[in-house]
């Protein structure tokens, strides 16, 4: 499955005629949920990943969804993992990223599946100073899918900036 993207300032584009780390996408129901942030790593090996974090209203959550890449440039967003968040684990990421906490640590068990979600700082300079992970154990089967994505300061300052306006929007104020 191709992914592509709407941008409200043009026409439909498609993941490579973007930038490959940032994209944002718009849902057709604006009244649910809001624009997505997402940010892909593809890579050559095929091996990549993305992560996309979206504000639905109708539920005061933020959906945190990751598929592994399927070709160049394309990800399976048919065997996606999603994940929902509360306040309280939208608090435990931003937490983390403003050095609050050494690392965030979700678990999230339904009578379908476990899910977790790791946001890990790491020391290394030569390296990406966070990676995140997103991962889904069924419950019938044990198999587990995984998508693990290296995260820059700058997309994890962006994330950090949503994550905030996600909270006020869910309080209400």
């Amino acid at each position: 499955m191709k992914d592509t993207l709407v941008d409200p300032a043009t026409t439909t584009t498609t993941a490579t005629e973007r930038p490959a780390t940032e994209r944002s996408t718009v849902e057709h129901s604006t009244t649910e949920r809001s624009a997505d942030y997402a940010i892909y790593k593809p890579n050559s090996r095929g091996t990549g990943g993305v992560v996309r974090f979206g504000l639905n209203h109708a539920k005061g959550s933020v959906f945190v969804d990751a598929a592994n890449q399927s070709g160049e440039k394309q990800f399976d967003w048919e065997n996606k993992i999603t994940m929902k968040w509360g306040l309280t684990d939208i608090g435990q990421a931003l937490a983390t990223m403003q050095g609050r906490l050494p690392q965030t640590k979700l678990f999230h068990q339904t009578e379908k599946a476990n899910s977790t979600f790791e946001l890990t700082p790491r020391e290394d300079p030569e390296r990406a100073p966070y990676l995140l992970s997103l991962s889904r154990q069924e419950a019938a089967d044990k198999s587990v899918r995984k998508v693990v994505i290296p995260l820059t300061h700058g997309e994890a300052a962006v994330l950090e900036t949503a994550l905030k306006v996600a909270v006020c929007r869910i309080i209400g104020w």
